[in-house]
């Protein structure tokens, strides 16, 4: 007779767990959720799970953003700076603009450890500015050595 109630009771839990993530959600802008989100993502269809609803959520209010990650995603399992320069050419502006933002925002640009580097990044970011990639200032006079 016991076993009649097990549907219920297993529909009550799941409810019960449904609540407490929307509770979870809703407090503090879900500051109280994202450990529980990060826990659950070790599961692979949680993750996959995850993935295809923060993607949504992100095309919906950001198309140009979507569509620059899902370019930029075919080089997150090589990173080297190469493949990632590759990958931002293939870019819109629009899509260039708004990783930059997005990357700003997350401080996922890193400081850059050489010169070379941190003009490159410089000529990145001012293209998606919209400006000239070689600077606007005024030029450079260079000495000349004495002979």
């Amino acid at each position: 007779m016991l076993w009649l109630y097990l549907p219920l009771v297993i529909v009550g839990v799941v409810l019960f767990f449904f609540l407490a993530l929307l509770l979870l959600g809703r407090y503090k802008n879900g500051a109280l959720l994202r450990p529980l989100i990060t826990r659950l993502s070790r599961i692979g269809f949680m993750r996959r799970f995850f993935t295809r609803v923060s993607a949504a959520a992100i095309e919906r209010q950001n198309p140009e953003l979507a569509g620059a990650m899902k370019k930029m995603n075919a080089v997150s399992s090589n990173p080297n700076p190469q493949a990632v320069q590759k990958a931002m050419s293939r870019l819109t502006p629009s899509e260039r603009r708004a990783y930059m933002e997005a990357a700003g925002e997350q401080g996922a640009v890193p400081d850059s450890a050489n010169r070379q580097m941190r003009r490159q990044a410089e000529r990145m970011q001012q293209q998606a500015r919209g400006g000239r990639p070689g600077g606007g200032g005024a030029a450079r006079k260079r000495k000349r050595k004495r002979k």
